[in-house]
């Protein structure tokens, strides 16, 4: 589709690549151009911090608030009770209400990073819980006044839905609900703060549509809905996910080295379109960047990991994941910056085995994997080849720190804890 944005928002998610689809272009850009409008992305909590699969959305969400529009972070206090069956294969666990507010307390650290909650300024973000209005909901009345306006036959037609009845997988009827709650938060989202459009992943259009159906049966307003690409690299693997498990965005979580490892290992067919969704470098200057080959990709992807992991942690952890990243693999070093397992005397004892210290360090998985990284050569000692599975460490061996490592790119430090 060819079409020319009016509006600062529309023309920056064109051109930077967020854009997969929209209910409708013109009828959204005209309405941005109409002085500060809201918008929403609804977050469940359904683990104590998001991972990078999430970063596209929180940067759509920077990205309104810098082109002077009011953001809100919605916590799905409330529809993580239920749970999202979009594209899931089984029903997620269901958690309890101590559970969930923890998670949401986790979740929330990450926000203030990306976006202004505290200004005086009109656009201000918000954020909110849909437990406020979900919780307290009389069945019989939601049933009367809004589950009249849903069509069981349209609800089926869904793709997310229909993808799970293909296969014969239950989807159980707390988890048909899921998609009327969600729509409802649009509708009283748009009711209190007149939020006019809900952004979200694709596999969200379903959900997003509904909602607009029922505000404008409703209330009779004029909503959006615009959604992202769900990314996945260049070779096929799901965006947010790496050879050590989700990338967390949560410090406590994932280390800002480890975070700025992740971006550095981008593939380089990535390199420019990630700089695009996950910087503010200028566009031009990231299709620059992008172009590169051979060796010089390189400086690219250090440029990528420095400006993603500057705008979560800050600046200083970016220079200090790149000197360590510099001293760890330019200089055969240790680097002060790396993930460290801290090991106390009683978890030491006699001895621990070399297989054990790789799983605890989180460079495998589980007692095979190391064994397996080892029989194949791709574990080091102290950047030595490690050819024994059965080597034990000891106390004196970690007189001082020793690193291993898994293949050329993750490493950790091991020492003795006080």
């Amino acid at each position: 589709m060819t079409y020319h944005p009016k509006s600062d928002f529309v023309a920056v998610m064109m051109e930077r690549g967020f854009l997969a689809d929209c209910t409708d272009y013109q009828g959204l850009d005209e309405a941005l151009m109409q002085g500060v409008k809201p918008a929403y992305i609804g977050f469940d909590a359904t683990a104590k911090s998001l991972h990078v699969g999430s970063l596209i959305q929180i940067m759509m969400l920077r990205w309104f608030q810098k082109t002077g529009h009011q953001p809100i972070t919605l916590m799905g206090g409330g529809t993580t009770k239920v749970g999202d069956p979009s594209f899931r294969a089984d029903e997620r666990p269901l958690l309890t209400e101590a559970q969930i507010d923890d998670n949401i307390a986790g979740i929330k650290k990450v926000f203030s990073a990306y976006i202004d909650y505290d200004s005086d300024a009109p656009n201000k973000a918000l954020m909110l819980n849909n437990a406020e209005w979900l919780d307290g909901l009389n069945y019989l009345e939601f049933l009367r006044d809004i589950g009249r306006h849903f069509s069981v036959n349209r609800m089926l037609a869904f793709e997310s839905v229909k993808s799970r009845l293909d296969r014969e997988q239950s989807l159980s009827f707390l988890e048909f609900n899921y998609m009327i709650l969600q729509a409802y938060d649009f509708l009283e989202l748009n009711r209190r703060y007149g939020c006019i459009l809900q952004m979200g992943g694709s596999d969200q259009w379903g959900n997003i549509v509904n909602g607009i159906d029922l505000t404008r049966r409703v209330l009779d307003n004029s909503i959006y809905g615009l959604t992202s690409p769900l990314l996945t690299t260049s070779d096929g693997k799901k965006m947010g996910k790496s050879q050590d498990g989700a990338v967390w965005l949560n410090a406590d979580m994932r280390s800002p080295y480890e975070f700025w490892q992740f971006w550095r290992n981008t593939t380089d067919a990535d390199v420019g379109r990630f700089l695009k969704l996950y910087t503010e470098l200028p566009v031009d200057e990231c299709d620059r960047l992008g172009a590169l080959a051979g060796s010089e990709v390189n400086a690219a992807k250090v440029i990528l990991a420095n400006e993603v992991t500057k705008l979560l942690h800050g600046a200083e952890a970016a220079v200090a994941a790149e000197a360590t990243a510099r001293e760890v693999f330019e200089k055969g070093g240790i680097g002060e910056d790396l993930p460290t397992l801290s090991l106390s005397s009683e978890e030491l004892g006699d001895g621990i085995s070399i297989v054990q210290l790789i799983v605890k360090s989180g460079l495998a998985k589980s007692g095979k994997d190391a064994k397996r990284l080892i029989n194949e050569n791709g574990a080091k000692l102290d950047d030595k080849p490690l050819m024994d599975a059965g080597l034990m460490i000891t106390a004196t061996d970690l007189s001082s720190p020793i690193k291993l490592s898994a293949g050329k790119k993750r490493h950790a430090l091991v020492q003795l804890g006080s």
